[in-house]
């Protein structure tokens, strides 16, 4: 068995870490941004757009940590992050270590990458999925 070959069984695995990874700090972000953690002033209830983004970061960002609704919890993350980087980054510079915008560049693209390949291993929807088909080959 080639090196191509062991990198290939553990994909689902990797990805699924990555999605954990990067699940949780989204999460964290957003967990910063509304509540005031993490040496972070909580944006004010309603402040267009930090508020708003916020709460995508914190719902979303758990939702892709969890594995749960992944493909789509991914898919606004990735254009809020977008939406993030051209309106509040690319303004200041063409480049995101010009503008600042590194952060929500990376998280787009990761998310996104998300969106294609769904969560990988561990993840509670792979879970629920499982249990329910052995709930169904256990009946026939």
């Amino acid at each position: 068995m080639g090196t191509t070959d062991r990198l290939d069984r553990h994909q689902p695995l990797v990805l699924g870490l990555f999605r954990i990874v990067i699940g949780l700090l989204f999460t964290s972000e957003g967990a910063a941004t509304l509540l005031g953690v993490l040496d972070r002033d909580a944006a004010p209830a309603g402040d267009w757009p930090f508020w708003y983004a916020g709460v995508i970061e914190l719902v979303c960002g758990a939702l892709v940590l969890l594995g749960v609704l992944t493909r789509a919890a991914a898919f606004l993350s990735s254009g809020a992050m977008a939406f993030a980087y051209f309106t509040e980054h690319q303004p200041d510079g063409l480049f995101p270590l010009q503008n600042g915008g590194l952060s929500p560049a990376l998280f787009c693209w990761g998310f996104l990458l998300l969106v294609f390949f769904g969560p990988g291993a561990m993840s509670l929807s792979g879970l629920f999925r499982r249990d329910a088909a052995t709930a169904a080959g256990g009946r026939g």
